[in-house]
């Protein structure tokens, strides 16, 4: 690990002035800490967001709820009322790492942590990702990368929350450095905006933060049905998902008024299908509807040598995803 210096802010302008090329944002540091010991990440500054105040909030009002960045996965898992009432992002934070990772970990580390691709993680190898002119993983051990948004580089998106945010329709709010390097800057937008593929940004992180940037917190509308996250992995104790879906679900009188899914664990970024919920919208809840919603999920899919069964896997989970959602009632909160 390289030397470096250690900022702590005591506000949110000062923290992205104290940004650039070299520097790199401490949350909960889960991410960082790895990327700085496998030498991914060599900072010559480390800014300190948690001395920031206020970062941590988490608030429910008439028109939704808004999340610090800094608010721990383990609280999102145990706050009642998103348990409740946006239950998707409760069951994705839940699935998330350990105890300690849950109880460290944020949700803005947890939208923003980097490929966890062996060759991009790897000392020996310079891919594409780090500026190489290879990436490895297309003739190499590909078992659990993209089948969706790949190309030229084929790693997985690593997030949780990501999926469960983008069916609840969630923006992200973003601090930068105002006009001239002056004051902030303060914008808001889609999450489903928020994510760069490989062909959009290859060098560099996987969102479209600049390195002065900071995400400040999130915000999720009142939900318009019930939502889910489920997730398929290998260690049921501490893994990444190797396919997962996140569905939210209308239903009137047996028909599907409406619907949102999105996947996890297949595609280089938190991947939302529009067409396997318009698929859904406006037909029985019936088997025949949600195959058919299954199979366009992952429509267009390219899998690499080893991941053909991420297909087959994938659909799998919109299936139980749709059903989940559809039928809360009859489902146990999902947990860790």
């Amino acid at each position: 690990m390289n030397r470096f210096e250690w900022m702590e802010p005591a506000s949110l302008e000062s923290a992205v002035h104290g940004l650039g090329p070299r520097a790199r944002l401490l949350a909960g540091g889960v991410d960082l800490l790895g990327e700085m010991k496998d030498h991914i990440a060599l900072p010559e500054r480390v800014v300190n967001l948690k001395s920031v105040s206020g970062l941590d909030a988490i608030e429910i009002g008439d028109h939704g709820l808004r999340l610090g960045a800094l608010v721990t996965l383990d609280r999102l898992a145990a706050h009642p009322q998103i348990r409740h009432r946006w239950r998707a992002i409760a069951e994705a934070a839940s699935s998330v790492g350990t105890p300690q990772i849950r109880n460290q970990g944020t949700l803005g580390g947890n939208l923003c942590q980097r490929p966890r691709c062996w060759y991009f993680r790897s000392e020996e190898h310079k891919c594409l990702k780090k500026g190489g002119d290879i990436c490895f993983a297309v003739a190499g051990e590909n078992k659990y990368h993209a089948i969706l948004g790949g190309g030229p580089a084929f790693y997985a998106h690593p997030s949780d929350l990501a999926p469960a945010l983008l069916v609840l329709n969630a923006q992200v709010r973003i601090a930068g450095p105002g006009p001239r390097g002056r004051g902030l800057r303060l914008r808001t937008l889609p999450l489903a905006e928020f994510y760069r593929t490989p062909a959009q940004r290859l060098v560099g992180g996987e969102t479209l933060l600049s390195d002065q940037e900071i995400v400040t917190e999130i915000l999720v509308p009142e939900p318009f049905g019930d939502s889910t996250y489920l997730k398929f992995r290998e260690r049921l104790s501490h893994d990444w998902a190797m396919a997962a879906c996140a569905a939210q679900i209308q239903i009137s009188a047996g028909h599907i008024k409406r619907a949102q899914l999105a996947l996890g664990g297949v595609a280089t970024i938190p991947w939302p299908v529009p067409a396997a919920a318009r698929a859904l919208a406006g037909q029985p809840l019936n088997q025949a509807t949600i195959e058919a919603a299954a199979h366009v999920a992952v429509a267009g899919a390219q899998p690499l040598r080893q991941n053909w069964y991420k297909i087959q896997l994938t659909q799998t989970m919109v299936r139980r995803a749709i059903r989940q959602a559809a039928f809360p009632e009859k489902a146990d909160f999902v947990s860790a």
